[in-house]
């Protein structure tokens, strides 16, 4: 495929640290994939955005979410529940990236069919690997599912 007419990959990241905002900016606008970071810093807002609420009318559906579970106003397990319990959004691969370690987290996570489940590490050069293997993962070798009324 050629990387001029290719559509960027959308990405919604749901995250409430302007330190881990930036980071991953900055991880993604290395990358060899075209891409578009969305960002909302709440729950709420994400569900909005999701939805295509309010401000968020025009927003374009992300090809996939990547989620803290410590969020002010509605935590990111709350999020999960509610995409993957709504018809119109539950295909979205939803990517757990979040600093807890705790086992409960983990299994509540993925007993809400979270996608995948990442600790962020505290080191910086750590923290970009991480997002640059959550890239390449996702985006290369992972087939998305088409967005509604798309079949290619």
């Amino acid at each position: 495929m050629d990387p001029n007419c290719a559509k960027p990959v959308e990405i919604l990241l749901v995250e409430d640290s302007p330190g881990d905002v930036e980071l991953t900016r900055e991880a993604l606008a290395d990358s060899k994939m075209l891409n578009r970071l969305n960002v909302v810093e709440d729950g709420e807002e994400a569900m909005k955005y999701l939805r295509q609420q309010g401000c968020y009318a025009h927003a374009l559906r992300p090809d996939v979410v990547l989620l803290d579970l410590n969020l002010p106003r509605k935590d990111g397990r709350e999020v999960l529940e509610e995409i993957k319990a709504d018809d119109a959004l539950k295909a979205i691969p939803v990517v757990i990236l979040t600093t807890s370690q705790a086992g409960e987290d983990i299994l509540r996570t993925y007993n809400l069919h979270a996608n995948c489940y990442i600790t962020k590490p505290v080191d910086i050069n750590q923290f970009f690997a991480v997002v640059k293997s959550v890239e390449n993962f996702w985006f290369s070798v992972v087939k998305l599912p088409p967005k509604n009324g798309e079949t290619t």
